[in-house]
Formats: structure tokens, sequence, C-alpha cells
């Protein structure tokens, strides 16, 4: 993993997400890629319509200040940071940034108080998570001294998974953490006896050429056997699986994987299917 980019506003939690992408880059010896996002419009930025010019330029020179100010921090002294401004706030600017630069992990906080907001509430973060094709880490609350000792990453285990799945057994071998693959198993119309759970599991572990083991979860939704599932793990860090811009995954259809998102008190990491 060369580079990590994480969105900022100046906000407590676009910190929070600050901290985690630093010690990451740590870690792994990346390359740390900081972007914030002005809230001119296209309007403003090309005519002076709406602002005098002389404005814009002097509110583009204080954010330059601030976001100086802002990366002035003891925990990005040993860090390779690039600091990139954009003029508007467009949330695809954040996967533009992320393609232009090859970047390999995007780290979000959830609760910006100038643009980030509740994450997966809205549109906002949604769209970059559901549109990115690289792993985006989503950071909730205050996270003290970053780790990743213990990964859980839930799936379906049908075919469409296995890009997913062998993205997380990457990202566990980087971080050095242990990877725990579970299905979650619930009632109703999507309950798998035993025996056809391990012979869906086999099948799919068979087609991604893994010689892992996977543990079955039985809980009453899939978002309450993912978080209870984690907790009874004492896990530093869920994966989910999304489907790009056709919204989440069968498995994770509806809310489900916005809930896990939302509810969990740990870290979350989307893959793209």
């Amino acid at each position: 993993m060369k580079s990590i980019i994480v969105p900022i506003d100046f906000s407590e939690q676009s910190e929070v997400a600050l901290k985690v992408a630093a010690n990451l880059a740590k870690k792994i010896d990346s390359e740390l890629f900081v972007l914030h996002m002005l809230e001119l419009s296209p309007a403003i930025m090309s005519s002076g319509e709406y602002l005098p010019q002389e404005h814009i330029v002097h509110l583009m020179k204080l954010t330059e200040k601030r976001f100086s100010e802002f990366l002035a921090k003891d925990y990005l002294k040993d860090v390779n940071v690039t600091p990139i401004i954009k003029h508007y706030k467009v949330l695809s600017e954040i996967n533009n940034v992320a393609e232009k630069h090859e970047i390999d992990l995007i780290v979000m906080g959830s609760h910006g108080t100038d643009g980030l907001q509740e994450l997966f509430i809205g549109s906002n973060t949604e769209r970059v998570v559901r549109s990115s094709e690289i792993p985006v880490l989503v950071v909730k609350g205050e996270v003290e001294n970053f780790k990743a000792e213990r990964f859980i990453f839930a799936s379906d285990f049908k075919e469409e998974s296995v890009p997913a799945v062998k993205k997380a057994v990457e990202f566990a071998k980087l971080l050095g953490a242990e990877l725990k693959l579970v299905y979650i198993n619930t009632p109703a119309d999507a309950f798998l006896s035993t025996e056809d759970a391990y012979s869906r599991i086999s099948k799919f572990l068979n087609i991604a050429m893994l010689g892992l083991e996977v543990d079955i979860y039985n809980d009453y939704s899939v978002e309450k056997g993912v978080l209870n599932y984690a907790e009874s793990n004492a896990a530093d860090l869920i994966g989910i699986p999304t489907h790009g811009r056709q919204g989440l995954s069968h498995f994770f259809m509806g809310s489900i994987g916005e809930d896990i998102a939302n509810h969990s008190k740990i870290p979350v990491v989307t893959f793209k299917l």
C-alpha cells in the first residue's frame, strides 16, 4: 500500500481520521494525501459574479493558512504528507484525486461538523463508499492508538464476493492482522442449515483458492450478528463488502451495511465487490 488519502474539514472527527491515517502511514510506510474541499461553487470560481475576486483570493489564502496550521501536528512529523486543496466541495473529487494519485485506501471520519455528516446518512459519504474502487476505512468517535490486530470480515460467500474477500485477505496481511471470516446465519428466508452453509462456504473457498476457516454465527439479523460476533472476538476492525454504484451487495441488502457502520463502535472498512 503506497498511498492513503484522508478528507478533512477541520472538524474534531476529521482529525480523528487524520490520526488513524497517519498511524497507518507510519506502520506501512505510505504517503499520506490530505484533502480539503472549499465551499466555493464553480460559478463563483469562474465568474466572480457573487463574490469579488479579491475576496475569493483572500478566502483561499486564509484556508491555506488554516490548512497548514491544521497539519502542524506532532503525529505527522514522521509522515510524508501531501496537502491538496480543491476549490469547491464535490464528493466525487475524492475519487478523482484517489485515481489521479493511485491511492490505495481512503480514510474518512463519520461526524464531520462542517461537511462529513453522520456516515451513510444522506448521500455524501455514502456516494464515496459506493463509488470507490478502493477500500474505504471509516472511523467513528475517538480512536486512540489505532491498531488492527483482530480483523473480522462478514460475507455471504457467494461467488460475486470473491474479489472483496481476497482484498480483505491482502489488507489483513498488510496490517499484520489476524483475519476471521464469518457467515451470519439468520432466521426466515435467509436461514441455511449447517450442512448447506458449509457446502456454500466450501465451494466459495475452492473458487477463491483460499485455505481459510470460516465461522458460522447465528443471530436475529445480519447487523446484530456482525456486531455481536465482532464484540465476542474483541475485534479491532470490521470489514464489509459493497457493490459499488449499484448499491450494497445482496448480502447487505437495504440498510444493513449502513447500519453496521453507523452502530459499530470500532472502525469499519468497505471493499468493492
